[in-house]
């Protein structure tokens, strides 16, 4: 039940952070979440991450591009998968929110931008898109969400997931530098 409930906070922090960086979002709006805000964007932003995914497994041909698409996809689908399944086990029904409504927005631009790019360019966006993102995301854990978690076991998973994103932003890293960022 911990891993279950630590990979459905890892992915709500994720998602939450990738809000920030909309443009119509600000850092106040990610703050103000209540729990079930939380879910509904982490449930949002792993959707989304599956979707940038996919694009690159259907476009690039770069072996390390397409090694990181395949992580994100199982990453992404199995938080998603626990985090229904953690849901539907409490009986809560998650909230959607101006951030995650952010986050959808902002993301249906990037998916038609990278739709209509080609072979490096492609993998270019995309590398660079991922390794901002997962620098973000763990800027945001730090200096936000882990700061201002109230639950002590909340802050402990949160504290857990971002020791995955660090690992998650040195591959995305080195896949954007194999591409020429």
């Amino acid at each position: 039940m911990k891993s279950t409930i630590s990979k459905l906070v890892t992915a709500a922090m994720l998602v939450t952070s990738a809000a920030l960086m909309a443009p119509n979002a600000s850092a106040k709006d990610a703050t103000d979440l209540n729990d079930l805000e939380i879910a509904h964007v982490a449930y949002t932003a792993g959707n989304i991450d599956i979707r940038y995914a996919h694009l690159a497994m259907a476009k690039s041909g770069n072996e390390q591009v397409l090694k990181f698409a395949a992580l994100m996809l199982q990453d992404h689908k199995a938080v998603n998968d626990q985090a229904v399944a953690l849901i539907t086990k409490l009986g809560i029904k998650p909230m959607d929110n101006d951030v995650s409504k952010t986050l959808v927005k902002n993301s249906q631009a990037l998916i038609a931008e990278m739709s209509a790019l080609e072979g490096n360019a492609f993998d270019r966006k995309y590398a660079g898109n991922e390794h901002a993102y997962h620098q973000f995301v763990n800027g945001a854990l730090e200096g936000v969400f882990i700061p201002n978690a109230q639950n002590a076991d909340l802050k402990s998973l949160l504290k857990a997931g971002l020791q995955v994103f660090k690992v998650h932003e040195g591959h995305a890293e080195m896949m954007s530098k194999a591409v020429g960022n």
